[in-house]
This record gives C-alpha cells, structure tokens and sequence, in this order.
C-alpha cells in the first residue's frame, strides 16, 4: 500500500516515524474525555466528544499508518465535525428548531464554495472556509448578546494553528521535527473550546 510522506518529521514508512505528530493526537483525545465529563445530556451534544475522539483516532492512524486511506479518515472526521458544528450553533445558540438547524450544512458547503477562490491561493487554504465561518459564528454570537468570547478565544487559536501548520515544510530545514504536532495541539483546544461553549448552551435551548 502506497504510503504518504507529507509532514516535516517523517523521513521513513516505518510506524513510528512521526513520533511528535502522532502522540500529540492524545490532545483529541483529553479534549474528548474532557468534554464527557461535562455530561451533555442531548445526543447532538454528545456527538461531540464522540466526534473529536474519532478526529484524534483517525489523525492517529494516518500519522502512524500514513497511507491513502488513513489520510481519508483523518480528513473525513475533521469534515464531519466542521459539517457538524453549525448545526449545533444554529440550535444551541440561535434556537432554530433540530430538524431545521440542519440547514446549516448546505449552507456551510454554498460559503465554503464561495471562499474557495481565495482558499486556492493560500497554503493550507482548505481551512480558511471553517476559519471563516468560526468568525462569523462568533460575531453573530456577540451581536445577539449570546456567549462569544470562547468562541472569539478559538477563532484566535484556529488562526495560530493554521499559521503552524503552514509552517511545517518551511521550517524543515531549521525545524526538523516540524511544526504539526503543535497545530494538533491548538486545534485539539479549538475544538474543545466550540464544542464546550455549545455544550453550556445546552439549558437555555431546552430542545432536543
């Protein structure tokens, strides 16, 4: 099976070639637990530390077995929780009704398309959508007086982490264990961060 060498810190196809990027996914995983310790009680507030322990599992796999099909794992379950996440925003925050907060996704997909232009030229330009849409969430959020300054704390992080993983292949030569395994880290508290705000949104939504 064709494996993948697309990190800094990966000069072979053995296992543990990737020994920062990979065990930096137990972030993911802390994050995880953390937030289930938090007890939500609706199932769409569960699927989230379900959905960030999934995320953490499946960047471990392709940081280990780096092949094709791990990578499509690893980006799969990124996508679902940035598929995912809107729709809480818009039940949670906003009060929209279940069935229809899932709206959210296509809607996400339509501004996702409309800033792919201007994502094609930047590196790692595939996240500027979610980053994008992170700012609006939260300014939506302070506009309304509902809860923001954790999702404004996240927005910061995402750009930081972005920023770092980004920088992985030209720091290479200066850097060679690279900057991934610290973007893990970040994203791992950017998304603890969104899914603890919706989670302590879950009182006053009083709707499942």
């Amino acid at each position: 099976m064709e494996h993948v060498d697309a990190y800094c810190e990966r000069l072979t196809d053995a296992l543990w070639a990737e020994p920062l990027n990979a065990v930096s996914n137990l972030a993911f995983l802390i994050a995880a637990a953390l937030l289930w310790r938090l007890r939500p009680v609706a199932g769409g507030l569960r699927a989230l530390p379900v959905l960030l322990a999934l995320v953490g599992l499946a960047s471990l796999a392709f940081h280990t077995w780096a092949t094709r099909l791990t990578g499509a794992l690893d980006s799969g379950f990124i996508a679902l929780f940035v598929l995912y996440y809107p729709v809480v925003f818009a039940h949670w925050f906003l009060g929209v009704r279940w069935s229809r907060a899932w709206l959210a996704v296509p809607a996400f997909v339509v501004f996702a398309a409309a800033t792919s232009p201007l994502a094609a030229l930047m590196p790692g330009g595939s996240y500027l959508a979610p980053w994008l849409a992170l700012v609006v969430i939260t300014v939506v959020a302070a506009v309304r007086g509902l809860p923001w300054r954790e999702l404004a704390v996240a927005a910061a992080l995402f750009a930081g982490s972005l920023a770092l993983r980004t920088l992985d292949q030209p720091l290479c030569g200066v850097w060679p264990s690279g900057t991934h395994h610290a973007w893990h880290v970040l994203n791992a508290a950017v998304l603890f961060l969104v899914a603890r705000a919706a989670i302590r949104r879950e009182r006053p939504a009083g709707r499942t």
